[in-house]
């Protein structure tokens, strides 16, 4: 059975919000449920599989503390600076 695109950004948005510590909830969470019906397939593609690495390794990936792997960094980068943006502008 395929998954209907609803679904899937359903299962994701999900996903973004339910990780393994609270701040890669913050993160991820307002990026998925802002950005993610208006990404392309091969980018929901790319997010689908960002999702499945661990929060250890993505915590310091999208704060900057190391470098990404090259697949995800215009990704990272993206997410990073929507976050950014939503903190300066919610202080």
């Amino acid at each position: 059975m395929t998954e209907t695109r609803e679904a899937r950004l359903k299962r994701m948005k999900m996903r973004s919000w339910r990780r393994g510590i609270k701040e890669m909830d913050l993160i991820l969470g307002p990026y998925a449920d802002a950005c993610l019906p208006d990404l392309d397939a091969a980018t929901l593609d790319l997010y689908d599989e960002l999702l499945e690495e661990n929060d250890q390794d993505l915590y310091p990936w999208v704060s900057g503390a190391q470098p990404c792997p090259p697949k995800y960094l215009e990704l990272l980068s993206v997410i990073g600076q929507f976050a950014r943006e939503r903190h300066i502008t919610k202080t």
